[in-house]
């Protein structure tokens, strides 16, 4: 058998912390803590699959980082014999596992939501048995939901973004607004007010933004309107930027106004978009493809959950390569 110095060329070295010019699969001894490491290669993001939620569904909301917390609410559920049901379950992310914790006030999905992580968080419209309650309000103060304000305009399937006192919503479609809508309304921590429309009226869209002065607006389902379509909003009005690489319906979106992510698509769609204020650029694919998910987190630290099919998969957005270790201690 060959041994690591005949493999390599190099005997394995003995470094007080990283080992300076190490070459890509090049092992040594950390003196410092007393462990090997290595160098994986050069640091890129990527999706890896981690625990998935405990509840499969699709046409859930989420919000949150892959790092440390996360939320997912709302979605439907197959019931053996019957047809789906929706559903408000909602589970929190602590960095490891998945637990539920209370419900939605009403059980609904294709709703919209805001936040930055499973300690505070809106969720606004959606489709329950009701119409009626398409324009419910939301709001998660950590332990349990609260009905607030309801959007002007009930309406599903619209795009939400930017934090629980600062969020806007975005098109969608409902009783108001047969076959599409362009409306979106801007929420100021109390209520909903109507602002300037999207310049193109659509469904299945996906938003991008920390508040309601700056976001993005991209994707649709494509029989309303061009899949690819993306437009920003700089507090006052949208303009029409530069298009999606890929035409993708009910994708998950998440990041800033000029760091985003547009993820997956329904029905078999794994593509990943990175948005760096200009331009979209394709980058890695989800391990499980799916739309209609829960996606939470900023473009380089972001979560998927759940999605087309009832998944219960999870997937997190993060580096790797640099600096592996192997524990001996």
């Amino acid at each position: 058998m060959a041994t690591y110095k005949q493999i390599q060329g190099t005997a394995v070295q003995n470094s007080a912390g990283e080992l300076t010019g190490a070459v890509e699969g090049q092992l040594w001894y950390n003196t410092s803590n007393g462990d090997f490491q290595f160098n994986a290669g050069p640091l890129v993001l990527a999706w890896a699959t981690t625990t998935p939620i405990n509840t499969g569904r699709y046409g859930l909301s989420g919000t949150g980082s892959s790092t440390t917390n996360a939320l997912v609410f709302g979605g439907n559920n197959p019931v053996p014999l019957r047809p789906p049901e929706y559903i408000g379950l909602t589970e929190t992310w602590n960095g490891s596992a998945w637990t539920e914790v209370s419900d939605l006030s009403t059980a609904r999905q294709y709703g919209a939501s805001a936040g930055t992580s499973n300690t505070a968080a809106l969720m606004f419209g959606g489709n329950d048995a009701s119409p009626d309650r398409a324009a419910e309000t939301e709001s998660w103060n950590g332990s349990t939901w609260t009905e607030v304000s309801d959007l002007n305009t009930a309406r599903e399937l619209l795009g939400g973004t930017g934090a629980p006192s600062s969020a806007l919503a975005m098109g969608g479609n409902g009783p108001a607004v047969p076959g599409t809508g362009a409306q979106t309304e801007s929420w100021n921590g109390s209520t909903w007010t109507e602002v300037n429309d999207l310049n193109t009226a659509r469904y299945g869209l996906a938003g991008a933004g920390t508040d309601n002065t700056a976001a993005l607006a991209f994707a649709s389902d494509n029989s309303v309107a061009p899949g690819v379509i993306n437009e920003s909003w700089n507090g006052t009005c949208f303009s029409e930027v530069n298009d999606l690489n890929t035409a993708r319906a009910y994708p998950g979106g998440t990041g800033s106004a000029t760091a985003a992510l547009c993820i997956g698509s329904h029905n078999t769609g794994a593509e990943t978009e990175s948005w760096n204020g200009t331009c979209w650029s394709e980058v890695n694919d989800l391990n499980t493809a799916r739309g209609l998910a829960g996606t939470g987190g900023p473009n380089t630290s972001a979560i998927i959950a759940g999605g087309s099919g009832w998944s219960t998969a999870s997937e997190e957005w993060s580096y790797s390569g640099g600096t592996q270790t192997i524990t001996t201690s």
